[in-house]
């Protein structure tokens, strides 16, 4: 068998980051360590984490009053800031800078009195996030249908904004039909799709190709790991989310030469080498890595978490 491994994969730079403030509030805190939401949509880090004290709630009134609560990457909405602070907690902001981005431009269309279409998936954390910046005039708009039916009190002063985890293709489908129904629509000069997403789909789109199987590691709930698998299926190919070696199906690999191997941006490297390494020994694989670009983006521990390091 051959295997290809396709880079960039993996964590992002804001998982990378999100992650670093949880091991810091338990370096300096110690357990337990209350984090709101998921930190990061996998699994395995999140089970990790709980094992070592991480307590992740989906309301901050389950955290003790005076308690250090850590924000998920997805980012929040000013109603979850506002009851954290009336509990007395100590914030530690782990939203992906990317996602702080939408929300400052979901700020500044608000201002100056838009209506906001916020393309994307309206249950997902980082949408709920977003939406709590100005709920009386933001949007979610998840399809080209959804488009046509849209029925607003003033078509002149409309914007848009993106989650930072869609589709490529399916984004631009949307995007496509808002800026023909409404060709002055204002958007965000610079793509709110984040650099990860868009590099790990496009890995697949020109790898895939070589590929008789495409394997995906990362949870379910993870809207960019499901956006991959989208991405090899919309290229021909059959394609599989899992969380790990151990979800493997014998029958996928009836006939198959050559499996394309990627991992979504909160997925861990060690499920992809414990993949490779059963793949090898299954089948004797011979394995390449393939690279389409090279990631050097960094975040910087957010504020409020250094703030934490002084204070201990």
């Amino acid at each position: 068998m051959r295997i290809i491994l396709a880079n960039p994969r993996g964590f992002c730079a804001g998982v990378n980051m999100a992650i670093e403030c949880v091991d810091q509030v338990l370096a300096f805190k110690g357990p337990p360590v209350y984090v709101y939401h998921e930190i990061v949509h996998n699994r395995h880090v999140v089970d990790s984490f709980r094992h070592r004290g991480v307590v992740f709630v989906d309301d901050v009134t389950e955290v003790p009053e005076g308690s250090v609560v850590v924000y998920s990457a997805h980012g929040i909405s000013p109603e979850v800031r506002a009851a954290a602070k009336a509990r007395r907690l100590i914030e530690v902001d782990a939203t992906c800078p990317l996602v702080t981005k939408v929300h400052s431009e979901v700020l500044r269309y608000a201002r100056d009195g838009y209506t906001i279409l916020f393309v994307g998936h309206r249950n997902h954390d980082e949408a709920v996030g977003t939406v709590g910046e100005a709920p009386d005039k933001i949007i979610v708009v998840e399809s080209a249908e959804e488009v046509q039916r849209l029925k607003l009190a003033d078509e002149t002063r409309i914007a848009f904004v993106t989650q930072t985890t869609l589709s490529l293709s399916d984004a631009q489908i949307v995007i496509d039909a808002l800026k023909k129904r409404f060709p002055r629509i204002r958007h965000p000069a610079k793509d709110d799709i984040c650099y990860a997403t868009t590099n790990r789909q496009k890995a697949v789109t020109v790898l895939s190709p070589d590929a008789d199987l495409v394997l995906v590691i990362g949870s379910r709930n993870s809207s960019n790991s499901l956006r991959l698998v989208e991405t090899a299926a919309a290229a021909g190919k059959p394609a599989y989310l899992i969380d790990d070696d151990s979800e493997l199906d014998s029958k996928w690999f009836d006939g198959i030469n050559t499996v394309l191997i990627t991992a979504g941006a909160s997925a861990p490297e060690h499920l992809v080498e414990s993949l490779v390494e059963r793949l090898q020994n299954e089948f004797g694989g011979t394995v390449e890595t393939q690279t389409l670009v090279e990631e050097n983006m960094s975040f910087d521990l957010p504020k409020s978490a250094r703030s934490l390091a002084v204070l201990n």
